[in-house]
């Protein structure tokens, strides 16, 4: 191999494996399953599943891009779906309930940011803590039950209509990865981030304001992981108190499947999609084929674990 252009063995799997891994995947499923995987109506509803995910995968990238945990993202979308389905049966108009319930993850988040930042406490810690508060909060507003009596039809517009036969959740997802692809690759905020992420004191001796950057990261994932559980809620047409719980782990096998993407080994919001769009296919297929959905689980930490171990071995880091 040329080292001088990269093309070691090592720089094609890091930059390459895992979309060769999710071409696979597409090619076994596409022969086993040809008439019901390998279609068009099967690849709009794929891209519809995976809109979740993505959504608060976002947010988990841009926490890690700081070299941050949140932990409660999954208790957070359970908290927006039931805020927002609570103020729908109130009687408030859709837009409204979904501003109400991102405002309020956007707050929420900026608190976890702000005592990380503010007390030095670990985010593992502090977002760990925040989650179990959260799983009172949201049981205590829901009542421990599903929301899904006299919530109007305005409420799942979102999750149930299509445009130009693309549903409008997946537009959703288009329309956030591209902001925050742009946000993260060509502004300031973003350089911030990775840089931050990197290196804390370098960034501080460059002059960046580390608090600042770090409680808007973790305020976006907060408002993003409310707006993924408005989006599921929407959906469904109703609010479960733990609807959230199920989206944490893929969050973050996503962001690290992402990793693997990135000759630098960062988080990156195209490689977060690779991820998530892997998971989303693998999961679609494994049902297709009637695998048990604790098999799945299973494969999914595996990915996790694998994705990790490829990035460390793959960057050359050594203890």
């Amino acid at each position: 191999m040329d080292r001088k252009n990269g093309m070691t063995a090592g720089n094609i799997i890091k930059s390459y494996g895992t979309i060769l891994a999710g071409i696979v995947i597409i090619l076994i499923f596409s022969i086993l399953r040809p008439h019901a995987f390998f279609t068009l109506t099967n690849l709009i509803n794929v891209t519809r599943q995976i809109s979740l995910l993505v959504v608060i995968a976002i947010g988990a990238t841009l926490v890690m891009s700081v070299d941050e945990f949140d932990l409660s993202v999954g208790t957070m979308a359970s908290l927006g779906g039931i805020a927002a389905a609570k103020l729908a049966v109130a009687g408030c108009p859709a837009v409204l309930c979904f501003a109400a319930a991102i405002a309020l993850g956007f707050v929420i988040g900026a608190l976890n940011g702000w005592i990380v930042t503010k007390f030095g406490v670990l985010s593992f810690i502090t977002t760990l803590g925040m989650s179990t508060a959260l799983s009172g909060v949201v049981f205590w507003l829901s009542g421990g039950a599903t929301i899904f009596q006299n919530i109007p039809a305005g409420f799942t517009y979102l999750g149930s209509h299509a445009f130009a036969r693309i549903p409008l959740l997946t537009w959703v997802m288009i329309l956030l990865l591209l902001l925050f692809w742009f946000v993260m690759r060509h502004t300031t905020f973003g350089r911030r981030l990775y840089a931050i992420g990197g290196n804390v004191q370098a960034s501080r001796i460059s002059g960046i304001n580390v608090p600042v950057n770090k409680n808007m990261a973790f305020a976006l994932c907060g408002a993003l992981a409310a707006l993924m559980g408005v989006m599921l809620a929407s959906r469904l047409g109703s609010a479960h108190p733990t609807a959230g719980d199920g989206y944490f782990m893929n969050a973050y096998a996503a962001v690290f499947l992402g990793r693997t993407v990135s000759r630098e080994g960062i988080p990156n919001i195209g490689g977060t999609f690779v991820g998530a769009a892997i998971l989303g296919i693998l999961a679609n297929g494994l049902t297709i084929m009637q695998v048990p959905s604790y098999l799945q689980d299973i494969l999914t930490g595996f990915i996790i674990i694998l994705a990790v171990i490829v990035q460390k071995v793959t960057s050359g880091e050594k203890e």
